[in-house]
């Protein structure tokens, strides 16, 4: 997924699991000015990975359970032939001894 290609989009991405944060507190977490946030926000929205909610007079944002239904359909499609690659790995570990 390319919205979370970015490291600094990863690491705001990785701080919403725990609770709904502003921009100014994902700011401080990353270590990067809000204006930035603000920019890596609103890939993240349009990917559909966080929304935003107001809260008074703040926007808090938290993950989008719609995105991340949509990454895990993603990922799962991978599944089946990882398992099989890894099955054959381990065969052939087996197969070559000690």
């Amino acid at each position: 997924m390319v919205a979370l290609a970015d490291p600094t989009r990863r690491a705001i991405f990785e701080a919403l699991p725990a609770a709904p944060r502003s921009v100014g507190e994902l700011a401080e977490r990353v270590g990067v000015t809000s204006s930035a946030v603000s920019q890596h926000l609103r890939v993240l929205r349009e990917a559909r990975l966080v929304r935003m909610r107001p809260d008074g007079n703040r926007r808090l944002y938290h993950l989008d359970p719609r995105g991340l239904a949509d990454v895990r359909d993603y990922v799962e499609q991978y599944w089946p032939s990882a398992l099989a690659a890894y099955a054959a790995a381990i065969d052939e570990a087996w197969s070559a001894g000690p």
